[in-house]
């Protein structure tokens, strides 16, 4: 007859139950780990969700993006106007008043008829964003940080500046879309800060463009119909006309290009070429004889405006330089990557470990009487 103590009813101090109060413990911290690793997880896809709301992607503007005016029906200019990308037109065949191109002229050929049904795309997926806030009526000291902004009828800027903030992010992105027209005061300015860059600021207009005098306008325009840029008004980005014309006045318009996560570093070049192109208010086209940054004299022709090469180098590099900026960002990103990944997977062989690791012996025997 067995007189141990039966399984059923074993002692509180026996191995097997000393045994099975170890365990549990580590099932328990195990399960906590899991399901922390869901709830972060979770959180992570959460805050990638809400950051892809707030921050809206870019504008593609396609083989558009290279011209600096882009109009419908004619382009007309007054003074000395200088411009720094391309000049197309189509369908009209007008181009008058010898603005300086410091790019390529094209008008109504394929790549101007090319270049209007990319800026159809544009205007239409600018237009087409949901919107996260008025822009009210006047946007005369009100400062906007990145999103889509709309403005029911006409929006003016009736004097002093608007500011745009990126708040350190300089792939922030800026779209105003706005119904009827945009009017800009005279001497008014559009302020970047924190970051933010012109080649991310759109301005979807449905009707016509009027920029005041002396106007630092910023961003890319789209307007169904007419832009009037007036007298001495300067553009950093592009001013692009669906159907009607581009009228020019003794105007600047500077390029925006940038890479991504990079920031805008062709403007000091720009305005160092834009001294040499022209002089006293004249043409290159004209009479007058520009001078170079170093004193020497740069002989001009009728057919196209002569630069110095010492300025001319860092505006053919600026393409260099921003593609390595974004190949090394890439680079940067792929190596967080793979560090994650690593991290994951030694997190997960860890737990694998634990789960199956033996309950350690006791090194008593089983008590059976």
């Amino acid at each position: 007859m067995n007189i141990g103590v039966p399984m059923q009813h074993e002692s509180p101090t026996s191995d097997s139950l000393a045994a099975n109060w170890r365990c549990r413990p580590r099932v328990g911290v195990n399960t906590v780990r899991i399901l922390l690793l869901a709830f972060a997880g979770l959180l992570s896809s959460m805050l990638v969700v809400s950051s892809a709301i707030a921050a809206p992607a870019t504008v593609g503007l396609g083989t558009a993006g290279s011209f600096s005016v882009l109009a419908g029906s004619t382009v007309t200019n007054t003074g000395a106007t200088t411009m720094f990308g391309d000049l197309g037109l189509s369908p009209g065949s007008s181009v008058t008043g010898a603005p300086v191109v410091l790019g390529q002229t094209h008008v109504s050929d394929a790549v101007a008829i090319e270049a209007k049904n990319a800026l159809t795309t544009a205007y239409n997926d600018a237009a087409g964003r949901p919107t996260e806030g008025s822009a009210g009526t006047d946007l005369a000291g009100q400062t906007f940080t990145a999103g889509v902004r709309t403005a029911s009828s006409s929006l003016l800027l009736s004097s002093g500046s608007v500011i745009l903030d990126a708040q350190g992010d300089p792939n922030a992105v800026f779209i105003f879309q706005i119904g009827s027209t945009l009017i800009t005061g005279s001497n008014t300015t559009v302020l970047l800060v924190n970051g933010a860059q012109a080649c991310n600021v759109f301005w979807q207009v449905g009707s016509s463009v009027t920029l005041g005098t002396g106007t630092h306008f910023v961003g890319t325009v789209m307007a169904a119909e007419t832009i009037t840029a007036n007298t001495a008004a300067t553009i950093h980005g592009r001013l692009l006309a669906q159907t009607a014309a581009v009228n020019l006045d003794t105007n600047t318009i500077t390029q925006s290009n940038c890479a991504i996560g990079a920031t805008e570093t062709a403007t000091p070049q720009e305005t160092a070429a834009l001294e040499v192109t022209t002089s006293g208010g004249g043409s290159t086209t004209g009479a007058t004889t520009p001078t170079t940054p170093s004193g020497t004299t740069a002989t001009p022709t009728s057919a196209a405006p002569v630069v110095a090469p010492a300025v001319l180098a860092p505006l053919a590099s600026r393409s260099t330089v921003n593609s390595r900026r974004a190949a090394a960002h890439r680079a940067a990103a792929r190596r967080a990557r793979r560090a994650a990944a690593r991290r994951r997977a030694r997190r997960a062989a860890s737990i694998r470990r634990t789960q199956a690791r033996p309950v350690r012996p006791s090194g008593r025997g089983s008590f059976t009487g």
